[in-house]
């Protein structure tokens, strides 16, 4: 893996998709994001990412339903949720279920930087590992 990945963004706020895609692009990331979170995931079946940032609220699959249905397909992929209604059982369940971090709005850039450098290096470790 080089020093970008495939990020797949997904927040029924189009104003949040479009910030991160812009600050993700400029990083040098492959970037798609949408505001509903089942064309997401039918997406994640013909393309692939590395990395998933999900907001938890929104409208007919949540940020946590759709951290299941992704890690369950594809373990591989690294799943950030964010969301502005941040509680301390909120993060520990998204943990506690596979998610790789967790993001309480509103979040700095650089946190979102931080993390996808992190995804990108557990990928990495994992990729190595699995091929000793």
């Amino acid at each position: 893996m080089e020093n970008h990945c495939d990020i797949l963004i997904v927040d029924d706020e189009p104003i949040v998709g479009q910030r991160l895609k812009a600050l993700l692009e400029k990083e040098g990331h492959r970037v798609e994001a949408f505001i509903d979170s089942a064309v997401a995931l039918q997406r994640l079946d013909t393309q692939h990412f590395d990395i998933v940032i999900s907001d938890i609220r929104m409208g007919d699959i949540d940020g946590i339903q759709l951290l299941d249905q992704v890690l369950k397909k594809f373990r591989h992929i690294k799943v950030v949720l964010i969301t502005g209604y941040a509680t301390l059982e909120l993060a520990r369940e998204s943990l506690a279920k596979g998610a790789f971090d967790f993001i309480a709005k509103p979040f700095k850039l650089n946190e979102i930087r931080t993390t996808i450098k992190r995804a990108m290096e557990s990928i990495v470790s994992q990729q190595s590992s699995a091929v000793h």
